[in-house]
This record gives C-alpha cells, structure tokens and sequence, in this order.
C-alpha cells in the first residue's frame, strides 16, 4: 500500500517504477469478471458454466466466440491460416470480451502464451487457473479430434511439452490457482467462489 506525503498531494515521484505486479486500475474486481485459463482438457468451459450460473454471470468460451465470429471450426482455423492466425483472430477476440462486465470466460488453452493477452486478462477480471496433471488432461482429451495441438503420433508427450511451456504463464496470469481433481464439478465450483470471495477482500 502506498502511503501519501499529505491529504493536498496526491502525486507519486515521477521517477517511480511503475507496479506491474498488482494493477492498480479498479477494474480488475469492480468489473465482475472471472476469467478462467488452464490446459485443453482442464475443464475451463464446465467450470465456467457452473460459476455463471451459480453467481448470474453471462458465460462465453473464447473459442467459441472464434467459431461464431468465423463460421469454421478451430481445425480449420489452424489448417487455413496455421497457429499464427489463429492466434491473432484468438488476440482480437479477448480484446472484444475483456470489455464486457459480469461475464465468466473461458479462455482458449494458449491465450496466455501472449504477453499483451496475460495482462489483458490481469486487467478486466480475477484470473483463475484450473490446474490438472497431464496424465488427467491426457485421459479427458485423447479421443478429441477438435483439438489441432494434439494430432500427433504421441499426443501423450504433445500435452507434457505444452504443460511444461505454458504452466508457468499460467501461474504468472493467475489470481486464484486451483487443482481441477477427482472432485465434483459442484464441489470445486463451491470452493472456488469461497476463493473468489476471499481474494476480493483483500
């Protein structure tokens, strides 16, 4: 907490780095956003619903914005335009949904792999990371065929070099982390809004 010389100044040093872990900006709580990130597989979009019902939220799947603003699917994305344009079109999509208020998003698997995206998300809403083993994501997505990442001759190792690559960015964006478990989808949405509620009484 910063502290004010007096009640008439309320101007910082202009040679204050500036906090570029905590945003300063009201939005983050005063928006209502709740905005999950986690691996494909990591039960983002199940979790998402339940919240939004539960607290009377709007839900969107950033993916699924992808595919209405489009009118294809994500495989086709990646085969016509490859991970790049997809990534721009997914870029473009959070930008439109961060503005938005009392909304439960789930994010796309690789939004946090941009830098401007991890603070975009930081910015507009609690960040929350659904956190699974491999070995779970690997047992919930391996007969997936809408998942381009994963069509490869070993999508075992495919998810083991994704997770190593992305969990920390996951950790960097994140306001709450949760392990996505054995437990019911009921039960983790039950804790997570205890988390919720906590973190906004910080």
């Amino acid at each position: 907490m910063r502290t004010m010389q007096s009640d008439q100044d309320n101007s910082l040093p202009e040679n204050l780095p500036p906090d570029n872990n905590r945003p300063d900006n009201n939005r983050k709580t005063q928006s209502g956003n709740l905005i999950l990130v986690g691996m494909m597989g990591s039960g983002k979009t199940t979790m998402g619903r339940a919240l939004a019902r539960h607290l009377g939220k709007a839900f969107v799947d950033s993916d699924e914005e992808i595919i209405k603003r489009t009118g294809v699917t994500i495989p086709h994305i990646f085969d016509v335009e490859g991970e790049p344009g997809f990534r721009q079109r997914e870029a473009a999509a959070l930008r439109d949904l961060a503005k938005r208020d009392n909304l439960v998003l789930a994010t796309g698997g690789g939004a946090v792999l941009d830098e401007q995206n991890r603070a975009l998300l930081r910015q507009n809403g609690i960040v929350i990371y659904l956190k699974a083993g491999v070995h779970d994501l690997w047992q919930r997505t391996r007969h997936d065929r809408s998942r381009p990442l994963l069509q490869t001759g070993n999508p075992h190792a495919k998810l083991m070099e994704l997770f190593q690559q992305r969990d920390p960015l996951y950790q960097q964006a994140a306001d709450i982390v949760v392990q996505s478990g054995k437990q019911s989808v009921h039960a983790l949405m039950l804790r997570l809004v205890d988390e919720i509620d906590a973190f906004g009484k910080k």
